[in-house]
């Protein structure tokens, strides 16, 4: 079953939007990665959301640039969480889909990450928190990559320490 659907707007924003499916990977949680867009194909966006809710799809990413409509119009369609991914694809960097994926009416919301690889990663990671409320084994994952990275940012330091030290 997918637990987490992954739309990009656009087949241009694969680079920038592959380090979810990382994370997600890394956690073993299963997902559908694919390329849907609000404006130019509304049907299929519309078709997906409800067949993956009816699969039993728990959560949808949406990744956009410029108007980044995609997030909402999936946020229209579903009551499952909706986490908004803006992608700098124009000349405003990026400001235009930050805007535009976080400025949702009441009862629409979409949770909003981060500009582009950075929000990338953390729309798993904040999917993972979600998927785990439910899923204790899944939290158990959630602490240990928490753990991990702990672990890792303090041998750097040790390193660039030992490195340093007159």
């Amino acid at each position: 079953m997918t637990k987490v659907a992954v739309f990009m707007g656009s087949a241009s924003d694969e680079d920038t939007v592959r380090p979810c499916t990382e994370v997600l990977d890394s956690l073993g949680i299963s997902y559908l990665f694919t390329v849907s867009s609000a404006h130019r194909t509304p049907e299929r966006t519309e078709n997906l959301v409800t067949k993956l809710e009816a699969e039993g799809c728990q959560v949808f990413i949406c990744a956009a640039g410029m108007a980044a409509h995609l997030a909402g119009a999936v946020a229209a369609r579903t009551q499952k969480p909706v986490i908004g991914i803006p992608v700098a694809a124009s000349a405003l960097g990026g400001m235009d889909a930050l805007l535009a994926t976080v400025q949702m009416p009441p009862g629409f919301p979409v949770a909003t990450v981060a500009l582009d690889k950075a929000g990338a990663r953390n729309a798993a990671w904040l999917a993972a928190q979600i998927l785990a409320l439910a899923d204790p084994a899944l939290s158990q994952r959630l602490a240990a990559a928490r753990a991990k990275m702990k672990a890792d940012a303090e041998r750097a330091g040790e390193e660039l320490e030992a490195r340093y030290r007159k």
